[in-house]
């Protein structure tokens, strides 16, 4: 805006200070129109959408731009992260999705798909190291290849077997998350092992943990699978997430019914809720939106029975509860878990008052390590000395998924392809060079150890000297390397034994 002229003083009569705001009045309206102005502009605009948290990662794969959803969270192509498979719109397949949230989701219109080929096809994640993340991979099928078997293959983190993904509906969204500590700069996410069909994926996310949640004794030795994490007394069916969890993870309703999940709920349950804030600043801090809800068994009981993917195993368990029903007179509420056949987990008595302690507070019993069935059925019911009912308002499952070391060659090899990342998409396979399948110009052996037997870069265009990493590869008994334009002195190999066949 221009710079307004000052007027023109005249001398007057009146006082010093009448004759100061005569001078500023005009200064005085244009400062209040402009706060009206303000004003107008606010109440005639929607609010924009909170930024999302710092380090939060939304992979859209096959998706062909960038975007911000609705949540305020925003989602990149994966173009740039994968040289290979074909990015694909499911707009116009005969399948659809399968609820009304994921027919408003854009990342859920593309995916990515690989040939069956044997190969693994790999992302690699930036992270920091040394810090915990939520990853989650969804895979939304939608007949996009319009095959009569639905796909059916593996999903693995690094060298470790994450997860077979089976898809039983073409319309239903399958997810599989994982609390994953770091140990390097990258996590590589693969596909691999294709029994029927073509493997795809839908999206990646990741989600930095702060602090100490999710921290574990074995973190270094094992990551956390997810199995359930539900909302009970939900409202609706919709899951609770972002931007009511800030660390985004998708509190799913009790509400969503399908095979053997949730089933034998106990009579007289029913669902109670509350308005007022709800104290949840404990060591996972769920959302105060999932704690304002909750099932009250009101003849005594709550009971319930699911199939938890990836079970029988160990696993991490903790329950979450608030007594946020209003009473007028003084009451109790203790209960005990009962779960057939671990009778030490029925040992203690809950009492969510006092160990609370007082009402809208949040109480989180658990176990960091115990032994789950894949069909679990359990049951909290009310001690004699109680007036009330039980009360559950969430609880999460994970299991214990023992991480596999991988090829000891694994650094060695990772730092050789990134010398050559610009040459071509084989140096960006990712993964592991041996797990579950080798990288395409290795060879590997399994016994005792996976070791890189075998590197074939012959024609690769490759310039500069010859890799120092070949040092570090105790076990090559083959090094091709003609054909290319290397230069400088053969590196010393004398610890390589078995070595037979070098060409240059």
């Amino acid at each position: 805006m221009a710079a307004e002229t000052p007027p023109t003083q005249h001398r007057s009569s009146c006082s010093s200070s009448s004759c100061y705001l005569h001078r500023r009045l005009p200064l005085l309206h244009l400062a209040l129109l402009h706060i009206i102005f303000f004003f107008f502009l606010c109440s005639s605009f929607p609010a924009v959408s909170r930024a999302q948290m710092p380090g939060f990662l939304s992979i859209d794969c096959g998706g062909g731009a960038n975007y911000t959803d609705a949540r305020g969270l925003r989602w990149t192509s994966d173009a740039a992260l994968i040289a290979t498979g074909t990015p694909i719109s499911t707009l116009n397949t005969s399948t659809s999705t399968s609820t009304q949230e994921q027919e408003q989701e854009t990342q859920y219109t593309t995916l990515r798909a690989f040939p069956s080929d044997g190969a693994k096809h790999c992302y690699a994640l930036p992270v920091a190291t040394r810090a915990r993340y939520l990853l989650r991979a969804t895979f939304l099928y939608a007949g996009f290849d319009g095959d009569d078997a639905f796909p059916e293959f593996d999903l693995y983190l690094g060298a470790t077997r994450w997860s077979p993904i089976v898809v039983y509906d073409g319309a239903r969204l399958v997810t599989r998350e994982a609390v994953v500590l770091a140990q390097s700069a990258s996590i590589s996410v693969c596909l691999s092992n294709a029994t029927t069909g073509r493997p795809f994926i839908s999206t990646l996310e990741l989600r930095p943990l702060n602090g100490s949640l999710y921290r574990t004794d074995a973190e270094a030795r094992a990551f956390l699978a997810l199995a359930a994490r539900i909302n009970f007394g939900a409202p609706s069916p919709d899951p609770v997430r972002y931007p009511d969890d800030p660390y985004d993870r998708i509190w799913e309703s009790d509400m969503v019914r399908r095979a053997n999940y949730l089933v034998d709920a106990a009579p007289g349950t029913v669902n109670v809720s509350t308005d007022k804030p709800v104290f949840v600043a404990t060591s996972e801090r769920p959302p105060e939106k999932v704690m304002q809800t909750a099932v009250v068994g009101t003849l005594g009981e709550l009971t319930y029975r699911l199939n938890l993917n990836g079970f029988p195993g160990d696993g991490w368990a903790f329950s979450y509860f608030a007594e946020i029903e209003e009473s007028v007179v003084p009451e109790t509420r203790k209960f005990k878990l009962f779960i057939p056949g671990l009778p030490d987990v029925s040992k203690a008595t809950v009492d969510v008052g006092e160990n609370a302690p007082g009402k809208l507070r949040l109480y989180q019993p658990g176990y960091y390590n115990v032994s789950l069935p894949f069909v679990l059925s359990f049951a909290f019911r009310k001690t004699n000395d109680s007036s009330r009912g039980p009360i559950l308002n969430a609880f999460e499952i994970y299991k214990y998924v023992a991480i596999e070391p991988g090829s000891p060659d694994a650094l060695a090899m990772a730092s050789l392809a990134s010398r050559y990342s610009s040459f071509g998409d084989w140096a960006n396979e990712g993964g592991d060079p041996c797990w579950p399948s080798p990288w395409s110009w290795v060879r590997c052996s399994s016994e005792p150890q996976l070791r890189v037997v075998s590197i074939n870069l012959s024609g690769k265009n490759l310039t500069g000297s010859i890799p120092p990493e070949l040092v570090a590869l105790s076990f090559l008994a083959e090094i091709r390397l003609d054909d290319n334009m290397l230069t400088g002195p053969i590196p010393d190999l004398a610890a390589s034994s078995n070595l037979s066949i070098m060409s240059l």
